[in-house]
């Protein structure tokens, strides 16, 4: 090789080594200018955390406030389903049967302490009229009135008072109960000559009327067409009969009913099928 040319690649040698040792200066970064691709980088960054970051002004849903439960109080027993007797009453008698078309059922007895009814004595089994309930009664239908009714002032029987705390009137002949509609008396005690109709010889009905309360049924009369029904009693039980729309218990049971009731307590008697008895 002349010397020429090996002058001339010597040359592009020493070029070539310089062009490869020359720094990277800060102005490019894989091809790119540096600046560029820093503000890439950065962009990208920011755009992940707005990923990730929550909404400047979004609100957390307050869960709904739940109000507590309170469970409704069941009555405590009968006397204090009911809700129609007087304030003044302080002793109530609730005679109940399963439904309309029964004529057995149960009597119980209460006594209010304080604003709470207590039980008197144990449940009583009872008789009722021979078709059971009925709240519309007319005169010999056989049905027992429902309803809220009062005592008679004067408790009457065959036997001697009992130990009554109401007036008591030992029956004597010619004592009846006026079940005739066609007179002023009807549905009241009588003593005189038959007054006719289905009037009732009391002093004859034996073990009935041993010893009976009356039941304020129709009382006063309010006349009606056919007429509402009379004679309506609390009194002693013929076993295995029903009555002709009366209520009647045990002799035993009935003289324990009669010497508990104070007409200073303004009794009241309440008689309904069991799930009618909300309505008195």
């Amino acid at each position: 090789m002349s010397a020429v040319r090996r002058s001339a690649v010597a040359l592009l040698a020493v070029f070539a080594l310089a062009a490869c040792a020359q720094p990277v200066t800060g102005d490019q970064v894989d091809g790119q200018p540096a600046a560029a691709a820093t503000d890439g980088v950065a962009r990208e960054q920011l755009a992940r955390r707005a990923d990730l970051a929550p909404t400047p002004h979004a609100t957390r849903l307050a869960r709904p406030t739940q109000k507590p439960t309170t469970k409704a109080t069941s009555p405590s027993n009968d006397a204090a389903r009911l809700r129609t007797l007087p304030s003044t009453t302080k002793q109530v008698i609730v005679v109940k049967a399963n439904g309309y078309g029964t004529s057995t059922g149960t009597l119980q007895a209460f006594a209010k302490q304080g604003n709470t009814w207590k039980p008197a004595f144990a449940a009583m089994p009872a008789r009722l009229g021979t078709k059971g309930f009925k709240d519309s009664k007319v005169e010999g239908d056989l049905t027992t009135p429902t309803g809220v009714y009062s005592f008679g002032g004067t408790m009457y029987g065959i036997a001697a008072n009992p130990g009554v705390k109401f007036g008591y009137h030992r029956l004597v002949e010619n004592d009846w109960w006026n079940e005739n509609p066609a007179t002023a008396g009807y549905n009241s005690f009588f003593h005189g000559a038959n007054p006719g109709g289905a009037s009732e010889a009391l002093w004859t009905v034996n073990p009935q009327y041993r010893y009976f309360a009356v039941i304020n049924y129709n009382t006063p009369v309010k006349k009606a067409t056919p007429p509402r029904g009379s004679g309506i009693f609390l009194h002693v039980m013929v076993p295995g009969h029903s009555t002709a729309g009366c209520v009647s218990l045990a002799e035993s049971d009935l003289v324990k009913v009669l010497r508990w009731l104070d007409p200073a307590a303004k009794p009241r008697i309440v008689m309904a099928p069991a799930a009618e008895l909300d309505r008195y």
